[in-house]
């Protein structure tokens, strides 16, 4: 049995592959599942749906490739935010909230990664934070349903760019289903905003962190930097993650039509595991 899993980000790879050519991609990386990205397109929100053909389709991927999807970033929210003061974006919000976990469910997928905003296109008031509160407790009811995991993935905003203020959310839900799943480059940037220590930082989150993103980062700018010419300390966070217990990863990146992308794999792949197979 592996001592941890670490999974492949959907977007690291060209759009229009299937889903079993994505999952193929992943394997003969090294990968051992892939986080399915459903963000605010019209594509991506339509997966949620999905007819029982096409569900069954994803499980026949799965099944013929031997590697799953075990994750769902689940950043539409970004378009429909649980804070929305427009009401009907806001039942929105609670629509893909409530399919997401249903997808989940039928996939066998595990987590679902929350983006930590309040709202992200619009200025965060008191009505919308706690209106983002009200809607999160039902969101955790959802997923305390169907006996999915769901974590806060720290953001490149204020409203949530810490684990310590993902925790403060956590708290007030009080749900074993609702965590944080923190993003190792936007804590980075966060600690150099704040003069804070990431490992301190993870350490606000003992008992809650359900997963990490492992991405890089250079100062004021929260992706596309290849791993290992950002000023993510990898080892730090990954050493940091373990001690908390944490033994699921996922190598956040994004594909580069100028590369070659099946080789980009293979080196994050290499990199991330250079970190984690050393993890004490």
């Amino acid at each position: 049995m592996s001592k941890y899993q670490l999974g492949l980000y959907e977007k690291s790879m060209p759009g229009d592959l299937t889903w079993a050519e994505k999952l193929q991609a992943a394997k003969n990386a090294g990968f051992d599942y892939v986080e399915m990205s459903i963000d605010e397109t019209d594509a991506k929100l339509a997966r949620l749906d999905m007819t029982d053909g096409e569900i069954d389709e994803v499980r026949a991927a799965m099944r013929a490739t031997g590697v799953p999807f075990r994750s769902i970033c689940l950043s539409g929210h970004r378009k429909f935010p649980l804070g929305c003061p427009d009401m009907q974006k806001q039942d929105r919000s609670l629509d893909i909230m409530q399919k997401a976990v249903a997808l989940a469910a039928k996939l066998g997928i595990r987590t679902i990664q929350l983006a930590g905003y309040d709202v992200y296109y619009e200025e965060g008031t008191d009505k919308t934070r706690a209106d983002f509160l009200q809607n999160l407790r039902k969101a955790a009811d959802m997923a305390a349903a169907e006996g999915i995991q769901m974590g806060f993935e720290t953001m490149e905003t204020p409203f949530m760019d810490t684990v310590e203020k993902a925790m403060d959310y956590v708290r007030q839900v009080d749900s074993p289903y609702l965590g944080v799943y923190p993003d190792s480059g936007n804590i980075t940037n966060a600690a150099l905003l704040y003069d804070g220590d990431v490992a301190a930082d993870l350490e606000t989150g003992r008992g809650h962190i359900v997963a990490v993103h492992l991405k890089e980062t250079i100062p004021g700018k929260y992706r596309e930097i290849p791993f290992g010419t950002g000023h993510v300390d990898f080892r730090k966070i990954v050493n940091k993650s373990w001690q908390l217990g944490v033994r699921r990863f996922v190598g956040e990146f994004w594909y580069d039509p100028q590369t070659d992308w099946r080789e980009e794999l293979q080196k994050a792949n290499d990199f991330l595991r250079s970190y984690l197979d050393k993890a004490e």
